[in-house]
């Protein structure tokens, strides 16, 4: 029976998914990251209020305003929950038919990374999704241990780990140990709250209006955590909010670090609160081992300089802190005792 049911697994496709408000990224036992696309649906809405899904992902995005009124393109996992439940099964749908097709002999098993601040009925949403669209077993992860385990963090062991995962909705902050996990706190303050802080001060100081992808780009040319020897600049456009005309500025990163001081002074805090909730003997761990960074956010220039100056510990940014998360949750595909020892149900 043993035999036959390796056997069996041989054809199984298993895949770790990290469901993230900006970006989905899947694992596919055996072939390590296979995906990487953005979390953004375009639906088609009918006369007759019929909603037909036209893109999704990377096509999906390069729709994002310039779609006419019949045609929505949106992003249907915001502060990391589910905020449009049939574009998300959709999405799901569209991953796990393109790796797993729809003939399997045996139903694939799918670890999903969920934010530490998913309520039951948020969990319960991506369980019942993953099922209809053809898995077996559903198991939960939450993002900050899966992100661990992706960084090579001794997470099992009787060892102080701190990770801080900054993503596209949310900030995991975690401490971990023995497999589990010993203070967490789910934050709605990351790289969407900083492209927010980027469009208010352009649009404040300089009367001009700016879309999501502008201030992304921006973020990405300019965003700092900390001044560096020289200043860098860029032009970016937008439409002047008064003359409703297009319009051509220069920005600096001394403007940017401005507008983003903000988030990242509460995420400091956040990170403080959670050194403040750690027993002893972990902080002793955590300041031997250093806090380590991952996510999108993770890339914000001097981020981990920024931090570790404000609470006096290191912290270093994880290799490849884009994909860290799902491969963290691709190792417990492998690791199936380490799997049902982390699983959230």
């Amino acid at each position: 029976m043993a035999i036959f049911r390796s056997i069996l697994g041989g054809f199984r496709k298993d895949l770790a998914i990290d469901l993230g408000t900006a970006n989905t990224l899947v694992y596919l036992k055996g072939a390590g990251v296979v995906s990487d696309e953005p979390s953004v649906v375009a639906v088609r809405q009918g006369s007759s209020g019929e909603r037909r899904i036209l893109a999704i992902g990377a096509a999906a995005k390069s729709m994002l305003g310039r779609t006419p009124s019949s045609i929505t393109v949106s992003r249907p996992i915001r502060d990391g929950v589910i905020s449009d439940f049939d574009a998300t099964h959709a999405m799901l749908r569209h991953f796990v038919g393109k790796f797993c097709g729809s003939k399997n002999l045996i139903a694939p098993r799918i670890v999903v990374c969920v934010p530490s601040g998913s309520t039951a009925l948020e969990k319960r949403a991506v369980v019942e999704s993953a099922k209809s669209v053809g898995a077996g077993e559903v198991y939960l992860v939450d993002q900050a241990i899966a992100a661990a385990i992706g960084a090579g963090m001794p997470v099992a062991q009787p060892v102080g780990n701190m990770m801080i995962d900054v993503g596209g909705g949310t900030t995991e902050i975690a401490v971990i140990s023995l497999g589990g996990v010993v203070y967490s706190r789910s934050l709605r303050i990351a790289g969407d709250k900083i492209d927010e802080a980027i469009i208010q001060l352009i649009r404040r100081r300089h009367n001009i209006q700016i879309g999501e992808r502008t201030a992304e780009l921006v973020k990405i040319i300019l965003g700092s955590a900390s001044s560096d020897s020289e200043i860098r600049t860029v032009q970016i456009r937008g439409q002047d909010v008064a003359a409703r005309q297009p319009k051509t500025i220069e920005i600096s990163d001394e403007e940017i670090r401005e507008a983003i001081v903000g988030p990242l002074v509460q995420l400091v805090e956040a990170t403080r609160l959670a050194l403040e909730h750690t027993p002893p003997e972990l902080i002793s761990d955590i300041a031997e081992n250093g806090i380590v960074l991952a996510g999108g956010g993770a890339l914000l220039r001097n981020l981990d300089v920024f931090i570790s100056n404000e609470i006096k510990l290191p912290v270093t940014v994880s290799d490849d802190p884009l994909k860290v998360g799902v491969l963290g949750a691709g190792k417990l595909l492998e690791d199936l005792a380490l799997l049902h020892q982390v699983a959230l149900n």
